[in-house]
C-alpha cells in the first residue's frame, strides 16, 4: 500500500471527486496541505485577498455550473471565522462548498494556542457537517463523507478542519482504490404524481412555482417541458430565475414583496392551485401567509423532508429531488393526455405581463436607476451571467432585467451579505471563462471586499462590474422612512482629491485602477450604453475586471411593500410597456 501524508491523501481525493480549482490563502497551519497541492501539481489555485472573499469565490464557482463544488482553503483561527459568512450564504441557498482549514496541533487544541479556535463548533449551525479530524488515518474517510453529504438531499456546505500534525502524518492510502460514496436521491412515486395531477385537473387557474432546487438539480429543461405539456404558467422564485426563459409564453413573472413583477403578483393572486417545486416559500416571496395562501391549494415538492410544512402546511407534500419529480410528472401527464385546455388562463397571464409593467425610459440627470437596467438589457445578450446580492440595485435588477438561462442569475438569496458580489463574480468567471459575467452592486456592496478586484487583475479573470452609485445605503434609507428618519445611511462626503464628484465621496475609478483593473464613470443616461460597450472591449483586451460606475440621483424609492397585494409604486405607471428583450417606453397609438 502506498504511503503518503494525510494532506497528500486529501489532495488526491479532491482530484478524484472532480475538483480542479481552489480559492484560498496559505498560512502556517495549512502549509502542509499547500505543499501537497504543489507536489500533486494538477489543482489550480486562486489567491484571494480575504478569506471571506475566497469563500464567496467558491460559492460563485459552485453556482455557475451543475456538478461544480467550490473549495475554499485557509489557515487556522481567523481564516475559519472569516469563512463563516460564506458558509452561511451557501447553507441558506443550498449550495455545496467545501471549506478546509488548518488547525493547531492536536495536543494544543485546548491550551489557547496561537490562532487555535474551535472552528468546528462555530461552523456547525451553517454547515451540513463540520469536523476537526484528530487522527490522520481518518482524513480519507472524512473527505469521502464530506462529498457524499454535500451532494445528498438538500445540498450544502461542509467544513473540514485539519490540525497541522494530522496533515503531516504519513498514512497508508492508495488513490487508485478510492471511489466516491453513493448518493441517495428521493424520487416521487407514480401514485404521488397521479394525485398531484388530479389536483391540477380540478384547478382552473394553476401555477407552478419553480425554486432554486430546480437549478440545483439541473432540471430546467424538464420544468419547461412539464409546463408546456400541462399548459401551466410558471413563476420562478429569485433563486429559480432563469429556469424558464423570461420571453417564454408560460413565464408568468416573479412574485414577492421586492424582487417581483406587478404581473407576477397579480397572477399569483388570481390562481387557485400552486405547485411548488424545489422552493422554500421564503418570506420575501410570500409576504403574509394568509394573503399568499387564501383561496388556493398547494402542492409542495422538495428534496428535504423538513421543508414540507415548515412555513405552511401544503395540501399535498412530496419528498423528491426536483429532477426526479419532474421526470415522473411528465411521464404520468403524457400518459393521461389529452389534458385540459389552459389557453384562456395562459392568455390572461400573458395580458397581465404585457400591461402591468414599470417604467424605465427616464432621461433625468442625475440618472434614475431604472434607466441603467434598460441599457443593460440592450447591451447584454441572453448568454450573460448576472451576479448580485443585496440592496436596491439587486431589487430593481430583478424587477427589470431579463434572464433566459438557468444559472445566469447568480444571487445570494437568503443571506444577502454585502461584498458578496465581486468575489462571487470572480468564482463564476473562473467556472465559465467563455461567457460574459456581469456583476451588479450598489456603492456600499462594492466597497465591501473591493480588494478582491486585485485577484481578477493578478489572475486575469475578466468580468464587468456595474456599480450604481447614489452614495447612500439606499435600501436601509428606504426602510427608515417608516421610522421617519434618515440616520447613519449617508455615504456622501466631499472628496478633497476628486472634487468633480461633487459630494459623492469615494472615487471608485481611482481605487479600481489602483487595484490593477479598468474603470469608467457615467454621468448622463446617454452615456450608459456606450460605456457598457466600451467595458466589453476593455475586458477582452486587458483580461481584467472592468467597472462601469453610474452616478445616480441620490434618492429613489423602489417599488416594494409588506404584502403581495399591496406593493407601493413610486413612479408613473399609466401606459407603460416593456416588450422583451428591450426596455420600457410609453405605449404609442
Amino acid at each position: 500500500m502506498p504511503r503518503m501524508t494525510a494532506a497528500r491523501a486529501a489532495v488526491e481525493i479532491l482530484r478524484r471527486e472532480g475538483i480542479t480549482n481552489l480559492f484560498g490563502l496559505p498560512g502556517a497551519a495549512i502549509n502542509p496541505f499547500y505543499a501537497a497541492v504543489r507536489a500533486q501539481g494538477e489543482l489550480k489555485h486562486v489567491l484571494a485577498r480575504h478569506v471571506e472573499g475566497a469563500s464567496h469565490m467558491a460559492e460563485g464557482y459552485t453556482r455557475a455550473r451543475a456538478g461544480n463544488i467550490g473549495v475554499c482553503v485557509g489557515t487556522s483561527g481567523p481564516a475559519g471565522t472569516d469563512m463563516i459568512t460564506g458558509l452561511y450564504s451557501a447553507s441558506a441557498d443550498s449550495i455545496p462548498i467545501l471549506c478546509i482549514t488548518g488547525q493547531a496541533p492536536v495536543a494544543k487544541l485546548h491550551k489557547e494556542d496561537f490562532q487555535a479556535v474551535d472552528i468546528t463548533e462555530i461552523a456547525k449551525p451553517v454547515t451540513k457537517w463540520s469536523v476537526t479530524v484528530l487522527e490522520a488515518a481518518q482524513v480519507p474517510g472524512a473527505f469521502q463523507k464530506a462529498f457524499q453529504l454535500m451532494r445528498t438531499g438538500r445540498p450544502g456546505p461542509v467544513l473540514i478542519d485539519l490540525p497541522i500534525d494530522v496533515q503531516l502524518t504519513e498514512i497508508d492510502f492508495d488513490p487508485d482504490l478510492y471511489a466516491p460514496l453513493p448518493i441517495a436521491t428521493p424520487r416521487m412515486t407514480v401514485p404521488q404524481a397521479e394525485t398531484a395531477l388530479r389536483m391540477l385537473a380540478d384547478a382552473e387557474r394553476p401555477l407552478i412555482v419553480a425554486g432554486g432546487g430546480i437549478i440545483n438539480a439541473d432540471a430546467a429543461d424538464l420544468l419547461v417541458e412539464f409546463a408546456e405539456v400541462t399548459g401551466v404558467p410558471v413563476v420562478p422564485t429569485l433563486m429559480g430565475w432563469g429556469a424558464i426563459p423570461d420571453d417564454h409564453r408560460l413565464m408568468a413573472g416573479m412574485v414577492g414583496l421586492q424582487t417581483s413583477h406587478r404581473y407576477g403578483n397579480e397572477t399569483l393572486l388570481a390562481s387557485d392551485l400552486v405547485i411548488g417545486i424545489g422552493n422554500r416559500w421564503a418570506n420575501r416571496h410570500t409576504g403574509s401567509i394568509k394573503t399568499y395562501t387564501e383561496g388556493r391549494k398547494f402542492v409542495h415538492v422538495d428534496i428535504e423532508p423538513t421543508q414540507l410544512g415548515r412555513v405552511f402546511a401544503p395540501d399535498l407534500g412530496i419528498v423528491s429531488d426536483a429532477k426526479a419529480a419532474l421526470e415522473v410528472l411528465i411521464h404520468v401527464a403524457r400518459e393521461n393526455a389529452p389534458l385540459q385546455d389552459r389557453s384562456e388562463w395562459t392568455a390572461a397571464c400573458r395580458e397581465r405581463k404585457r400591461t402591468l409593467q414599470r417604467r424605465t425610459d427616464f432621461d433625468n440627470v442625475p440618472i434614475k436607476p431604472q434607466r441603467v437596467y434598460q441599457e443593460m438589457n440592450k447591451a447584454f445578450g441572453p448568454d450573460t451571467r448576472y451576479v448580485s446580492t443585496i440592496g436596491l440595485s439587486q431589487i430593481q435588477a430583478a424587477q427589470m432585467l431579463h434572464v433566459y438561462r438557468p444559472r445566469h442569475w447568480i444571487n445570494a438569496g437568503q443571506a444577502g451579505p454585502l461584498g458578496w458580489t465581486g468575489p462571487a463574480a470572480l468564482g463564476v468567471a473562473v467556472a465559465d471563462p467563455g461567457t460574459t459575467v456581469v456583476a451588479l452592486s450598489g456603492d456600499y456592496d462594492f466597497q465591501f471586499l473591493i480588494e478582491e478586484l486585485a485577484v481578477g487583475a493578478q489572475f486575469n479573470i475578466p468580468y464587468i462590474h456595474v456599480v450604481v452609485n447614489n452614495a447612500y445605503l439606499g435600501l436601509i434609507r428606504q426602510a427608515q422612512r417608516g421610522l421617519d428618519m434618515d440616520y447613519c445611511v449617508q455615504l456622501a462626503f466631499d472628496n478633497i482629491n476628486t472634487p468633480e464628484l461633487e459630494g459623492y465621496g469615494v472615487d471608485h475609478v481611482k481605487v479600481v485602477e489602483g487595484l490593477g483593473c479598468k474603470a469608467l464613470r457615467v454621468l448622463e443616461p446617454e452615456g450608459i450604453l456606450p460605456a457598457l460597450d466600451e467595458a466589453k472591449k476593455l475586458m477582452a483586451e486587458f483580461q481584467v475586471p472592468v467597472m462601469v460606475e453610474v452616478i445616480l440621483e441620490r434618492i429613489t424609492n423602489v417599488s416594494m411593500g409588506l404584502e403581495i397585494d399591496n406593493i407601493i409604486e413610486f413612479e408613473e405607471l399609466e401606459g407603460v410597456q416593456n416588450p422583451v428583450p428591450t426596455a420600457s417606453g410609453l405605449v404609442t397609438p
